[in-house]
């Protein structure tokens, strides 16, 4: 099956040193918006919760420092609802770089062309809004949902994020329509391959490495699915 071979061909691209330079930077970043969320999170708390807390009878009870130290427990929430998102904004500045080294390895007779930067950053904004949205709503509607929150949240994150790193990757050959065509006729893998990313990123210090990977695996789809493409040699 194309994408589980896609996912399992971009697994090993991950120790290649090329790549891994990528993987640093990516685990940098996100290391640092998180972090960046969280000391958010903390201040916000900090200047704009009440510092006490009156009860009857009992009077007065600090809960200021209490409430800023307990939103350290967000962070693996957040990790859970908003590692799709993260993916998404990194998508554009990985995607050129992964998919070069990928195809210079596996795929030097079917090398693509550099995608302008401000068009991928531009479409990694949209997808950004959308895969946002989707992560809210699912944490917003997981009470009344229950377990059906889980297929609104793997399957609408797996569809957009298969169809801006397929989009991506596929760029790089064709023109927009033809990749928007091609895209569209393999919907099937590309929705697949984007739930499987959209699974790891809940698993958690792996979910760090999805953007690279995802980039690498949608380009190992693209050249998987050519006709032409004479497969993988390395």
């Amino acid at each position: 099956m194309n994408p589980l071979r896609a996912l399992t061909l971009a697994w090993g691209d991950l120790l290649r040193p090329r790549i891994m330079g990528v993987v640093a930077l990516g685990v940098a970043l996100t290391i640092v918006l998180f972090l960046a969320l969280q000391a958010g999170a903390f201040w916000a708390i900090r200047l704009f919760a009440p510092q006490h807390l009156t009860l009857p009878w009992i009077g007065e009870i600090p809960i200021g420092g209490a409430l800023s130290w307990g939103s350290l427990v967000l962070l693996p929430l957040m990790g859970f609802f908003l590692m799709a998102p993260v993916a998404a904004a990194f998508s554009g500045l990985f995607a050129e770089r992964v998919a070069e080294a990928v195809e210079d390895t596996h795929y030097p007779q079917a090398k693509g062309l550099p995608v302008d930067f401000w068009d991928g950053l531009l479409e990694s904004a949209a997808l950004l809004g959308a895969v946002l949205l989707v992560s809210l709503l699912t944490l917003i509607l997981t009470p009344f949902l229950g377990p059906l929150a889980g297929v609104l949240f793997y399957g609408g994150n797996g569809w957009l994020l298969g169809r801006e790193f397929f989009q991506m990757a596929a760029s790089r050959h064709l023109h927009p329509p033809q990749a928007t065509a091609l895209r569209r006729s393999l919907s099937g893998q590309v929705t697949a391959l984007g739930v499987l990313i959209a699974l790891l990123l809940t698993v958690p210090f792996l979910n760090i490495l999805v953007p690279v990977l995802g980039a690498a695996a949608f380009t190992h789809l693209f050249h998987l699915t050519r006709s032409a493409s004479r497969g993988p040699r390395g």
